[in-house]
């Protein structure tokens, strides 16, 4: 049984921990918890890295799903002394105006907004509609008043009223809706909504008392949306890691909001072939929606192990997500197929090696 309560709870519970690139020890330390909770065991690698492992001896398989989400970066201060920012990991300019965020200083944090630099149409006009879309035309308006003591005019290219100081980390509100009707709409739902199938599937797991046959070493990585997620941390007698992440939504894509999606290839190739057929016999043999898609555009922790070195077999399970790394939707059902395609997989003997 998958507690999907369970599911939406923990997922709801992580979108609004902030987690970007660099700063997700608040998510890492919610997450080890519910894995205790569970009765897992939890070990971290020393760049950060949590995994757990299901079943008795050495891990032989791994699945991985990234806890690190985007955000930003102040790089500097404009001339009203307002922040610069750049985006951390990969997202468009055009979904960072009108987010709420938090700045995360050396002294505490604050509250803004990330606004273009001509927001008011009554102060500029129709040139709030004809800027351009782009990291340099964006600056974060604190939610504070500025310490007098620091500064006395606005104008100062060096002022600095609230005590923020470049490579401060800035994280993006994520302001999750959960809708009756089992659509999800959010920011960071990648991939948090694939961290939190990953628990369910812990949870239904332990709560069934019969472990693995072949032991599978769970990882929830820390910066895959920079592209070194996968990269360490795998046991030394794991041969297969299945990632789970999104799958794409859109015009040329199979995958669908009902469903699961299992990929074929992503940008930097085909998957292991007889993983990825024996991931769409298991969803077969269990009645698991499911579809077989390929994207053009986008890795995962897969690739980033392959490019690591790992001596692995690697696959590639997702949930369905449209206007990714934007405002992004999923869909509960689409989890519910991923976790049940999760377990199976856990419970499943390994591929055999092509010969």
């Amino acid at each position: 049984m998958i507690d999907i309560p369970y599911l939406r709870r923990c997922l709801e519970d992580l979108l609004n921990t902030p987690s970007p690139v660099g700063m997700t020890e608040r998510a890492s330390v919610k997450l080890a918890a519910w894995l205790e909770t569970l009765g897992y065991a939890v070990s971290y690698t020393r760049r950060g890295v949590l995994s757990v492992t299901v079943g008795d001896g050495a891990p032989r398989r791994a699945l991985a799903a990234h806890i690190d989400t985007l955000g930003a970066m102040v790089t500097g201060f404009h001339p009203n002394g307002r922040p610069r920012l750049r985006n951390t990991g990969t997202w468009a300019a055009r979904f960072a105006e009108g987010a709420r965020c938090t700045i995360f200083t050396d002294a505490g944090e604050l509250r803004g907004t990330i606004l273009p630099l001509k927001a008011s149409g009554h102060l500029f006009n129709t040139e709030v509609d004809t800027q351009p879309a782009d990291w340099d035309n964006l600056e974060i308006r604190i939610d504070a008043m500025p310490d007098p003591a620091r500064t006395s005019t606005y104008t100062n290219a060096n002022y600095i009223a609230f005590e923020v100081n470049i490579g401060d980390i800035v994280a993006i509100d994520a302001q999750p809706e959960f809708l009756d009707n089992g659509f999800i709409v959010s920011r960071h739902l990648d991939d948090k909504a694939g961290v939190a199938c990953l628990l369910a599937a812990l949870k239904s797991i332990a709560e069934s008392g019969e472990m693995p046959a072949v032991p599978a070493q769970v990882l929830f990585t820390i910066s895959e949306e920079v592209g070194i997620g996968g990269t360490h941390g795998f046991g030394e007698q794991v041969q297969e890691l299945v990632a789970v992440d999104n799958g794409v939504t859109g015009p040329g894509q199979a995958t669908r909001d009902d469903a699961a999606t299992i990929a074929f290839r992503d940008r930097t190739g085909p998957f292991d072939l007889p993983i990825t057929r024996h991931l769409v016999g298991l969803a077969k043999a269990h009645g698991i929606a499911h579809e077989r898609d390929t994207f053009r555009s986008y890795r995962s922790d897969s690739a980033a192990a392959i490019d690591a070195g790992w001596d692995l077999r690697v696959g590639l399970v997702c949930f369905s997500l449209d206007s990714s790394h934007g405002w992004e939707r999923t869909h509960i059902k689409s989890l519910e197929e991923l976790t049940k395609l999760i377990i199976a997989y856990i419970r499943s003997d390994l591929v055999p090696l092509p010969r």
